[in-house]
C-alpha cells in the first residue's frame, strides 16, 4: 500500500492534534501544582494497585494485616517522594496523573476498569512491559514506580525479618 504524500501530512497533523488535545484535558484535569508532591485520591489508587504488583508475595495474606500494609507502604512511598527535590516531585505528580487518567491507563497500562479493581496480575503484566519497552521514557517510568516501592517497603525495619536481613552491624550504629 503506497501512501501519498499529502495523506502522509494529514496523518500527521491529525496526530499532532490529537496529543495536543490529550495533553490539554490532562491540564485541565490535573492543574500544574507548585506546591509539594500529595498522594491523594486517584493516585493513591494508582498506588495501592502497584504496591501488591511489586512487592507479590512479601505481603500479608490476612485481609487486615494485609491492608495495614498497603496503607504502611503508601505512607512510606509518600514519605519517600516528598524528600525528593521538588522537580522531581512534580515529576512523580505527574506520572501518577498520568496513570489516573482512563484513556492514558488504558492506552499505556492496558487497564479496563478502575484501578481499585485491577488484577494484580494484569498490574504486573503492565509493569513488565513498561520495563522492556522501546520507549526510553516508559523505562524510566517504570524503574521510578518499582524503586519507590521497594525502596520505601524495605527502609522500614519493621519488614526487614521477612528477607531475613539482620540490620546494620552494630558497629555501624554505636
Amino acid at each position: 500500500m503506497q501512501v501519498s504524500r499529502r495523506s502522509f501530512l494529514k496523518i500527521g497533523v491529525a496526530g499532532a492534534c490529537t496529543l495536543a488535545a490529550g495533553g490539554a484535558v490532562y491540564r485541565l484535569a490535573y492543574p500544574p501544582q507548585a506546591s509539594r508532591f500529595a498522594l491523594d485520591g486517584k493516585a493513591l489508587e494508582v498506588l495501592h494497585a502497584v504496591i501488591p504488583a511489586v512487592l507479590g508475595p512479601v505481603l500479608p495474606l490476612a485481609p487486615d494485616a494485609r491492608a495495614a500494609a498497603l496503607q504502611a507502604a503508601s505512607q512510606r512511598v509518600r514519605d519517600a517522594v516528598l524528600g525528593l527535590p521538588l522537580a522531581t516531585q512534580k515529576e512523580v505528580q505527574d506520572l501518577f496523573g498520568l496513570l489516573a487518567l482512563g484513556p492514558a491507563r488504558r492506552l499505556l497500562a492496558g487497564v479496563r476498569g478502575d484501578w481499585e479493581q485491577a488484577d494484580p496480575v494484569q498490574v504486573a503484566a503492565f509493569l513488565q512491559s513498561w520495563r522492556t519497552h522501546s520507549l526510553q521514557t516508559l523505562q524510566i517510568a517504570y524503574h521510578a514506580l518499582h524503586d519507590l516501592v521497594i525502596g520505601a517497603w524495605y527502609a522500614d525495619p519493621s519488614t526487614w525479618e521477612s528477607i531475613g536481613y539482620p540490620g546494620p552491624p552494630k558497629e555501624l550504629l554505636a
